[in-house]
């Protein structure tokens, strides 16, 4: 398997730095983010070193020591590995060496088809928080205000991607507190996913969550992009079903036992890695796992945690 090494270079205004692929390459014309193959006996930073050298005639200082993300791939018959690394800091003015047009972009403004297939999936790590909360189960009868204010607290400790998750509300219900709720979101800048409501995402034009079943259904991806696709996977077969319908992250679970399922088989972090390894989706850890477990999770090679008790007693305890 061919090894490549990417750097997400982020600037003091939080843009990052792509390079075109040049005519006469494979994928000519794509963006990608600068690096390139890893030689014999390199590790991977070593390696991004050297190609930013190499490209940019910049020398890294401050590299990241764990992945981004890594994206196995396919193109042909060559195998590769994508494996990104955030770049912090540099000494000197990234310029072309080789030929190739730079650009700076802030992420959330990058078109996805613009970037080489292997790279929107770096894009994706680049866009998506560490934290996942999803908002507790609560009775029909709950205020409004009262979810509102979760909402807000949430958004106070910092979390900029939320799953609005009410099974007992009526539909219509979620989705005008969704609405109300969305024009403060948005100045926060926070993204809110519908649990299962393909619809009222669609209406609203934010993101969706699917659930497992949902996604066993379906065959293509049911929104456009720009709203996010989330997705729950318990299994091998569901992490390339969502990729296979161009879900843009999903959540993989159960890491461990939690308190309502307290039998069920869990993954645990040696098995969450092996299927974390074989995916190119961005991944969150779930259940029984809360920020306290940010760390594990990232060892394992996921994007960050997911899960709904421990992120709001850490909401309300900030």
């Amino acid at each position: 398997m061919l090894r490549v090494a990417a750097g997400v270079l982020v600037d003091a205004d939080g843009r990052v730095l792509l390079a075109e692929r040049p005519p006469g390459k494979q994928l000519a014309g794509f963006r990608e983010f600068p690096g390139g193959k890893l030689e014999a006996g390199e590790s991977v930073v070593e390696a991004l070193r050297r190609e930013l050298r190499e490209e940019l005639a910049i020398d890294a200082e401050v590299i990241d020591p764990l992945p981004l993300i890594e994206v196995p791939w396919r193109h042909g018959d060559v195998e590769l590995r994508l494996i990104a690394h955030r770049v912090r800091a540099w000494q000197g003015t990234p310029r072309s060496c080789e030929g190739q047009a730079l650009d700076w972009h802030v992420p959330a403004q990058i078109d996805p088809a613009a970037l080489a297939p292997a790279d929107r999936h770096i894009l994706h790590a680049v866009r998506l928080p560490r934290h996942y909360p999803v908002t507790p189960d609560v009775p029909a009868d709950t205020p409004v205000a009262n979810i509102q204010a979760l909402l807000h607290a949430a958004v106070d400790a910092g979390e900029t991607l939320l799953q609005l998750r009410l099974p007992t509300w009526p539909m219509e219900a979620v989705r005008e507190l969704a609405a109300g709720c969305l024009p403060w979101l948005r100045a926060a800048g926070v993204s809110l996913l519908l649990n299962g409501d393909i619809e009222g995402a669609l209406q609203l034009g934010i993101g969706v969550h699917l659930r497992a079943a949902q996604l066993a259904a379906l065959s293509d991806r049911p929104l456009p992009q720009g709203q996010w696709v989330g997705a729950s996977c318990h299994t091998l077969d569901e992490l390339q079903k969502a990729q296979a319908i161009g879900a843009d992250f999903v959540v993989l679970s159960p890491v461990k036992s939690t308190p309502t399922h307290p039998a069920a088989v869990t993954l645990g972090w040696v098995q969450l890695e092996q299927l974390i390894s074989v995916t190119p989706l961005p991944v969150y850890a779930l259940g029984g796992v809360g920020p306290d477990d940010l760390d594990c999770a990232l060892a394992s090679g996921a994007q960050g945690v997911a899960g709904i008790r421990a992120f709001w007693s850490h909401v309300s305890d900030r």
